[in-house]
């Protein structure tokens, strides 16, 4: 990774493409008084230096069929810092997220699932994993926010 410094201007910049990934150059340019030219040169910096990891369109999942979200602990039985069996479970669909952590369990997974059967159905298959020892989920009834906006500061901060 290309570490490099983040000024009052990249923040700016990364602020508005955050709130809006479809925002164009010539926009975000007449938002923070630059040429476009100047801003296209930031932006690509920013993602050079793997600020900018990418874009991503948000769907609606329940219009997919996708009404049921849980979070799984898992615990495995392998070595200390191992993510083996991370790896596998990042490759099933509906799993969104996987996070390796510290404690009991050793991964924490978002999945999206159709309905109660399918989240058995996954965790069945989170079962066929060798190292896994034991699953414990926990439904989501009612989500109040879900972002993967990262708060930063902006310019009269």
């Amino acid at each position: 990774m290309n570490i490099r410094k983040i000024d009052k201007l990249d923040l700016e910049i990364l602020n508005i493409l955050q709130e809006d990934g479809k925002i164009s150059n010539a926009e975000i340019a007449r938002k923070v008084g630059k040429a476009p030219s100047a801003v296209l040169e930031r932006v690509r910096k920013l993602r050079k230096g793997d600020i900018i990891k990418g874009y991503e369109c948000i769907v609606n999942h329940k219009a997919l069929g996708r009404g049921l979200t849980a979070f799984t602990s898992i615990r495995v039985e392998e070595g200390v810092g191992a993510t083996e069996v991370g790896q596998k479970l990042a490759e099933f669909p509906e799993v969104l997220e996987v996070h390796y952590t510290a404690g009991r369990d050793s991964y924490l997974v978002k999945v999206r699932v159709e309905d109660t059967e399918a989240l058995q159905a996954t965790l069945a298959k989170f079962g066929t994993l060798g190292p896994v020892r034991d699953t414990n989920s926990t439904i989501v009834l009612t989500t109040v926010k879900e972002s993967r906006v990262i708060p930063l500061p902006h310019e009269n901060d």
